[in-house]
């Protein structure tokens, strides 16, 4: 199934967290945070929302950090989910 976001939207891939500190110690399973890094898969047309004009300036392919408790988690196969959330959930692009 493929995921047209409209609007504002943007359709995000979660990027999993890491099992293990940098300090060598194992974070359980019901201990770790939710993710907040994510690939963007598929980005919406923007236009008028809410009678404002929205420029869409993430693009598909990039990495970002979003917001904690935003958007909407959808299952798109068993074990394969995706966040659809507003643009302006997105906190930062990550760059290398």
């Amino acid at each position: 199934m493929k995921l047209k976001p409209l609007g504002d939207r943007v359709v995000l891939k979660p990027i999993e967290a890491e099992e293990m500190t940098a300090s060598g110690i194992v974070i359980p399973g019901k201990e770790k945070e939710k993710p907040q890094q994510a690939e963007i898969l598929e980005v919406g047309p923007g236009g008028m929302i809410d009678g404002k004009e929205v420029q869409m300036t993430v693009k598909k392919g990039q990495k970002v950090i979003y917001s904690k408790y935003s958007g909407t988690e959808v299952e798109l196969k068993k074990d394969d989910k995706v966040i659809i959330v507003r643009q302006s959930d997105i906190l930062a692009v990550i760059e290398k």
